[in-house]
């Protein structure tokens, strides 16, 4: 039990403390690109490493990643830091180490991409786990929109049934295709309520609006983290919805706040948000029954 308790002390500073960048070197090397001679770890004239060495599998799969952006180190310890310490990353970020870290939008958006191949076959059973999705949300609206008034003539119903069947099939396509967009509007619509409540948190005081904004990319993308692993192993789509909860864990290491008190902060900003979700979307039905229903 001691032995635990000190590999936990032990855990807990590593997470507080920020990423150390690996120290200078002494010795003299002459750059293989430009023929520069120089002392430390880069070539100050093209950027050569100084440690070139032979090519190895794992050297091939890293310029493999880099054609796609992927091959900076910087994106592996982003992702092992949001799992392992997500908040104290966060505000290392936010301070002013930017280097040791991947861009928090860039981030976001291969995560999303990635997120997308997973639940739409690129798993372990190759399955297409939007088509669940699809068919719930489909039948919600239908059952939300299908007009129930009496003494209408069932040509009518089926009709204006097959119109909003459309509409949801447009709804859900477009969603799909601008899954990015998407994602980003709604978390700046949930990141404003949140912020007002965080603005003032006693490790980060006065933390801006764009800082805060920046702070929920990056918590979304650890949450997209586990939900391309939970969609990868086809796990019950029950297990990636409780994974959410652990939005608490970054948020409360950034804002200093305890772990009840960040959980009611987050539960106050759910509440605004939804409110707000669902009067868009009745305002948006709303006006769509208006133009062509002209009720």
């Amino acid at each position: 039990m001691t032995d635990l308790k000190e590999k936990y002390r032990q855990f807990r500073a590593w997470q507080q403390r920020p990423y150390q960048v690996a120290p200078l070197k002494d010795e003299l090397h002459e750059c293989a690109t430009c023929g520069t001679r120089f002392e430390g770890n880069y070539c100050p004239r093209c950027g050569m490493s100084s440690t070139l060495g032979r090519y190895s599998a794992k050297k091939a799969f890293l310029l493999f990643l880099d054609v796609w952006g992927l091959g900076n180190r910087g994106m592996f310890r982003s992702i092992r830091d949001l799992v392992l310490r997500p908040g104290y990353m966060i505000r290392d970020y936010l301070r002013g180490m930017q280097m040791a870290y991947f861009p928090p939008f860039k981030l976001f958006f291969l995560l999303t991409a990635l997120s997308l191949l997973v639940a739409s076959g690129l798993n372990i059973k190759g399955e297409d786990r939007f088509d669940t999705v699809y068919r719930s949300f489909s039948q919600g609206l239908n059952d939300s929109f299908s007009p129930e008034v009496e003494g209408q003539s069932p040509e009518v119903t089926q009709k204006v049934t097959e119109e909003t069947t459309a509409l949801t099939n447009k709804v859900y396509d477009w969603t799909l295709k601008h899954m990015s967009l998407v994602s980003m509007v709604m978390l700046l619509l949930f990141t404003g309520p949140l912020y007002l409540l965080f603005r003032k948190s006693p490790a980060y005081p006065g933390i801006k609006f764009s800082e805060f904004f920046v702070a929920m990319v990056y918590t979304t993308n650890m949450l997209s983290v586990y939900s391309i692993v939970i969609n990868f192993l086809c796990l019950s789509p029950t297990v990636e919805v409780a994974t959410y909860a652990l939005s608490i864990v970054p948020l409360k290491q950034l804002s200093g706040y305890s772990y009840w008190r960040t959980a009611l902060y987050i539960l106050i900003a759910l509440i605004v948000f939804a409110v707000l979700f669902f009067l868009i979307v009745f305002l948006t039905f709303a006006v769509y029954g208006i133009l062509h229903y002209g009720t």
